[in-house]
């Protein structure tokens, strides 16, 4: 079991350690910021990674403060489900009501994968490559609607 602050120290090394593999991956190389991230363009929507002890997640979170918003993106979200879930064989997990940690709520659109546990090291790669594979296919997807969902959402 680790401490507080061995647990904190963990993750950052992990997350030093994720964009250290970045580096190196060939679609990764020659862009100047590696993910979209929190620059999707779409205020209250962002492209996210997350590791805990049982599961990891690639995901696109609706996190507009707004709830009318945050209907009113997933909503727009639903009618590209199909442009959305291209390239992913079991299609994505869409939840309309998250709460996460701390209360807030939020819609969340996402792969998972289950077994991952990021204080378990020898994990990590596995955990990696998870993220960079669906990530690229997730990002791909999402800016193939990005200049629609900002015309639509005004």
């Amino acid at each position: 079991m680790y401490t507080r602050e061995e647990a904190k120290k963990l993750r950052k090394d992990f997350w030093i350690t994720f964009a250290k593999r970045c580096e190196i991956v060939p679609e990764l190389q020659y862009r100047k910021k590696k993910w979209i991230l929190y620059d999707t363009k779409i205020g209250g929507l962002d492209l996210k990674f997350d590791i805990d002890r049982f599961e990891a997640w690639v995901m696109i979170e609706v996190n507009a403060k707004s709830e009318d918003r945050r209907l009113q993106i997933f909503e727009q979200l639903e009618k590209y489900k199909v442009i959305l879930e291209d390239g992913f064989e079991n299609g994505l997990v869409w939840e309309l009501c998250y709460t996460r940690e701390r209360g807030e709520e939020v819609c969340r659109i996402y792969v998972m994968k289950d077994g991952f546990d990021i204080h378990r090291q020898n994990q990590w790669p596995d955990i990696y490559n998870f993220f960079i594979d669906n990530m690229l296919i997730l990002e791909r997807n999402f800016m193939e609607i990005r200049d629609l969902l900002q015309e639509e959402l005004g």
